[in-house]
């Protein structure tokens, strides 16, 4: 099936973020897919009543009453900030009932109330097994076409406005609204580079001369999360062909689009040689094959390897397990040649109201409610990740390394890909074949006949 998506231009100006990137999880089938089980909190899920109803005076003088249920995924963000942002809302609203049903296996089990129709009113679109693209075709979703036109915050600000990334279109029309901006990159300790005089990166030149440094003082280079590709390939690959395609996009775009020459452009397997060099070098830890996220990362910061592709929820979903003294760099790509602009393979994870939702006033309220510049600033401080609304958080107690995302993402350096949906078996046809090109079962050249035979497919 082919997905179709629209992919809008940003202003890197206008993307002062306060505050990735989508802890454990993202919708699927995207350069942000993330597939497995978040294991880093529970939540308890409860079930809606029948009963919700709204009584209004004028849209500014609204009063929210009846039953009005919230489903969030909990993964790499936590859920700290639902937490507070659900009970700032109650506050506000005493007289509506506000459910919560939350946690990391929370897309699963509400599965059935969707496919039934009887869903929450409001769906945070983030974790395995919940695709924003797929519950727009099934009609699961409200239209906020109109509505987002002219919707402000509860500061009284266009929501519109105030967004850094604008909501993907389907088929010209809105369905849900990004909250959250990740950033893909590499990841290191800047105490421990400190500590042993190894380099930062900058480009790939200072990757590859540093890597070199620290497999020879007995540390291995990189580790990645095989048995998820689309970490290697969102953080490494696809930056990788944007720089060797002069720095435009499109190549991409058409990519999700399943368009079969785009895979068989000259950068793509320019991008795909990099990884062999990585590989070929023996940079690249034998663990990684078949290791899950959390083992990976815990290699990572027991100083086993020193890098590790990943999306800015890592020190949030690792928060437990991180060493006394550690210091998270970290910088969207590495694969620029030396003087080469930075690439930012962004994704967002999005909130939508459900289109049999019964409470749809409160749910409206709620968007209007979560997309203040308060909210989204306390996201930055609560979750470890930028929001999706634009703002200056280098003066507030947000991580150091969102703080280091907001600056890359507001750089004019910095070449920002908006999020990108690919086709469900294009992605998984990249993913096997990136993963067997990291072990040396295929060539680069293989691997583009492997993902344009399936191109092929989708395309008729």
């Amino acid at each position: 099936m082919k997905f179709k998506r629209h992919l809008a231009a940003l202003s890197l100006a206008a993307l002062m973020i306060v505050a990735p990137l989508a802890g454990c999880g993202s919708k699927d089938s995207s350069t942000s897919t993330k597939t497995e089980d978040a294991s880093s909190s529970t939540a308890t899920t409860t079930t809606n009543t029948d009963s919700s109803s709204t009584t209004t005076t004028d849209d500014s003088t609204k009063k929210l009453t009846g039953d009005f249920e919230i489903q969030y995924f909990v993964g790499g963000y936590g859920d700290k900030w639902w937490k507070k942002v659900i009970a700032d809302f109650k506050a506000a609203n005493p007289d509506l009932n506000v459910k919560e049903s939350g946690g990391p296996k929370i897309n699963d089990q509400m599965k059935p109330r969707w496919v039934g129709g009887n869903p929450p009113d409001f769906v945070y679109i983030d974790g395995p097994n919940l695709n924003d693209r797929q519950m727009v075709e099934d009609g699961q979703l409200e239209d906020l076409t109109d509505w987002i036109k002219d919707a402000t915050n509860i500061d009284g600000t266009k929501i519109s406005d105030i967004l850094a990334q604008p909501p993907q279109l389907f088929d010209g029309k809105v369905y849900d609204i990004p909250l959250v901006l990740n950033s893909w990159g590499v990841f290191w300790d800047k105490a421990l580079f400190q500590e042993k005089g190894w380099e930062e990166p900058k480009d790939w030149q200072s990757f590859m001369a540093v890597s070199d440094k620290i497999k020879a003082a007995g540390v291995t280079p990189f580790i990645h999360t095989g048995k998820y590709p689309y970490y290697i390939n969102g953080a490494i690959l696809y930056p990788a062909i944007v720089s060797a395609n002069n720095n435009d996009i499109s190549i991409l775009q058409d990519m999700a689009d399943s368009k079969v020459e785009a895979f068989q452009q000259p950068a793509v397997l320019t991008a795909l040689n990099k990884i062999v060099e990585l590989r070929d070098k023996g940079f690249i830890d034998k663990a990684s094959i078949q290791i899950n996220h959390t083992d990976s990362q815990m290699l990572f910061l027991q100083h086993k390897d020193a890098f590790i592709p990943n999306g800015l929820w890592l020190p949030n979903e690792m928060a437990k397990d991180v060493p006394g003294g550690f210091s998270f760099g970290f910088i969207p790509s590495v694969t620029q040649e030396s003087g080469g602009k930075v690439v930012a393979n962004t994704s967002t994870a999005n909130v939508a109201i459900a289109k049999n939702a019964k409470n749809k006033d409160a749910a409206k309220a709620f968007l209007q409610f979560i997309f203040s510049e308060a909210q989204a600033s306390q996201w930055a401080e609560l979750s470890g990740a930028p929001s999706n609304i634009k703002g200056d958080i280098s003066s507030s107690s947000a991580p150091s390394h969102v703080k280091d995302a907001a600056r890359y993402l507001t750089d004019s350096n910095t070449v920002v890909v908006p999020a990108i949906t690919f086709n469900a078996d294009v992605d998984k046809a990249m993913q096997d074949a990136t993963d067997a090109l990291t072990i040396g079962k295929i060539t680069p050249e293989e691997w583009v006949q492997r993902v344009v035979d399936v191109a092929k497919k989708v395309k008729k």
